[in-house]
Formats: C-alpha cells, structure tokens, sequence
C-alpha cells in the first residue's frame, strides 16, 4: 500500500500499487463495464490531434507519448523515453491533481503490452487506442476485461482488437 500526498489537504490517500503486471494480475481484475463509447472518426480525430502534442517527439523522434482523452478532447498529455514511465507520468498527474479517469480513453503512440493493457484496466479505463500494434496477450486480456482495444489507427483507418461494441 503506498500513500500519495495530493496537497489539498493532509490526508494521504491509499493507492494500491502493483509494481508488477503479470498473467496473474488479469485473472484478479474486474470486468470494466462502461458503458463508454467512442465514434469512428473522433477516434482518428484525436490521434491526429495527440500526434500534434508530441513537440519532442516531433523533434526527435525518441520518446512515447500518452493522453487521458474524453470523447473528443485531450484532457491531459504525457510523454517519457519508457511508455512505461509516460503512462504512469499520466496517472500520477491525474490522481494528484483529482481528474478523473472513469469512463474516459487513454491515447498512445506505443505498442501495446499486457503490462500497459493491465495498467489501464487497473484504473477502470475502457478504451485504449494506439497508433501501434498490441501484442497477443494484450488482446487477449483486453477480452477478457471488458477494455475496447484500438490499435493502428492511421489516416482514416483502425484496426479494433476485442470489444468493438464501443466504436460507433
């Protein structure tokens, strides 16, 4: 159990953090049942918009960016060397700051791992969106956790992996 000091106020809040995501971990996550939903074209709408965010890596070309987004807007933007690091950047920030991330999408420029894919179910997170592949076991987790997964999203085409009910 880790405590995060958010500054409003003196009470710590209780985080449970794993620093690990594994097969076990998705076993032990709770089916995401938002009813959250995402139209075709606001998803190619907001990558491009991400894509224009990225001042690093449009300058270099070496880091990983992601956004918290709600249907159509960015809501807040991180980027870091590890994809890792950037989404917990973009999580961090969201919990000292009290912005909700339920029933929202998180946008990416990486290659979807199981460990990114758990991470996002971890914060009740149904849609995930990628410009990049994921890899097999993160469809298969996605299925399995009720988590819409978006990924190749370029010029006016997607592909979407598992829960496609949610893009309309």
């Amino acid at each position: 159990m880790v405590c995060v000091e958010t500054g409003k106020d003196n009470h710590l809040k209780p985080l449970s953090l794993s620093a690990v995501y594994s097969a076990a971990n998705s076993k032990a996550q709770p089916i995401i049942k938002s009813h959250t939903s995402v139209a075709s074209h606001d998803t190619v709408s907001l990558v491009v918009e991400f894509q224009h965010c990225s001042e690093i890596f449009i300058s270099t070309g070496g880091v990983h960016s992601v956004a918290l987004c709600e249907k159509k807007d960015i809501v807040t933007f991180k980027e870091d060397i590890s994809r890792n690091n950037a989404l917990d950047k973009l999580f961090g920030e969201c919990i000292l700051k009290d912005i909700p991330m339920k029933d929202r999408m998180v946008v990416t420029s990486c290659r979807i791992s199981s460990e990114i894919l758990l991470k996002v179910a971890k914060r009740n997170i149904p849609i995930l969106i990628s410009k990049s592949a994921p890899t097999n076991l993160a469809v298969s987790f996605a299925a399995e956790t009720g988590i819409t997964l978006i990924g190749f999203v370029r010029a006016k085409r997607m592909n979407v992996y598992a829960n496609e009910w949610r893009v309309i």
